[in-house]
């Protein structure tokens, strides 16, 4: 069986062939810069993160409750609640035998005690708290670096940043991280028939819808975005161009001049500024697509 792209004429690629010049002449920018967590979302991550610390960083506890001994509920005695451990404001002193504590989620479970009871599961009298239901030793209490242990690989290089990352990293104290450089994508229309939307239209005039549509195309990417606005058919107005992309960007994209019109002129400047990959696919429209490299 013959394949479509073995009936190709000579120089013309499928799109898929295409794709596959433009994605292999294609490397990752080396470069990477320091961002705070507040410009951190949708980044690419360029460094390993290790947890610096343990987390939870001490025991706290998971329910709101009383912290106590469980040794003490063998005996059928009230426990005596000495305090309080809110989050943010722990129990500073030890807790004897036959006391207990009110602690609330989240809090520091106080020295002197292992274990937390649900405040569901007591009935309390005044100061003094009698145990409804069975307690294991160590229920509710959370014990530091039970989620995660310092020096544990957090975040590997290459991940997209979301949400749920940057809570993980504020989470472990980390303000800042490194990312990869954003790639800086210039691009412009080419041609004297084009006119901005909103500018009255002459006869032979069209407005450049073209390069509306490249702007949206990359807005919804992760790169920097430089409009080099309409560029008039001249060889000198072309290779301006061409120039301010070579010094301002890492991609060149333009709509128009590359087939072979008197007028055309992107084609021959990218042959004379750098390297013509291919220029011409297997799509109609579409067909004068040229992809290259300028300078290094």
């Amino acid at each position: 069986m013959t394949h479509t792209c073995d009936l190709l004429p000579q120089g013309i690629l499928s799109v898929e062939q295409a794709q596959t010049r433009i994605l292999s002449g294609i490397a990752a920018l080396p470069a990477n810069e320091p961002v705070t967590l507040w410009q951190a979302q949708g980044r690419i991550l360029a460094e390993t993160v290790c947890a610096p610390l343990d987390v939870p960083p001490y025991r706290n506890s998971a329910m709101d409750g009383y912290a106590l001994r469980h040794a003490d509920t063998a005996s059928d005695q009230p426990l005596h609640v000495v305090g309080a451990s809110f989050a943010g404001r722990p129990f500073a002193g030890q807790v004897q035998p036959g006391e207990c504590v009110r602690i609330m989620t989240g809090a520091v479970v106080p020295a002197g005690t292992d274990s937390v009871v649900m405040q569901e599961n007591v009935q309390r009298e005044g100061d003094d708290i009698r145990l409804t239901h069975p307690l294991k030793c160590g229920d509710n209490v959370r014990h530091p670096g039970e989620d995660m242990r310092t020096g544990d690989t957090v975040l590997v290089p290459g991940r997209k940043l979301n949400a749920a990352d940057i809570g993980l990293l504020a989470s472990l104290g980390i303000s800042e991280i490194k990312v990869l450089r954003r790639p800086r994508v210039a691009f412009c229309s080419t041609g004297d028939e084009l006119r901005s939307v909103g500018e009255p239209l002459q006869v032979g005039d069209i407005y450049d819808s073209n390069r509306y549509t490249l702007y949206g195309l990359l807005q919804n990417l992760d790169v920097e975005i430089i409009d080099l606005g309409v560029v008039r058919d001249t060889p000198a107005a072309v290779e301006h161009a061409f120039q301010q992309a070579m010094q301002q960007a890492d991609v060149f994209i333009t709509s128009g001049g590359a087939s072979v019109g008197e007028a055309d002129y992107v084609t021959s400047t990218l042959e004379r500024l750098g390297k013509v990959n291919f220029w011409k696919i297997a799509m109609k429209p579409g067909k004068p697509l040229a992809f290259g490299t300028l300078g290094e």
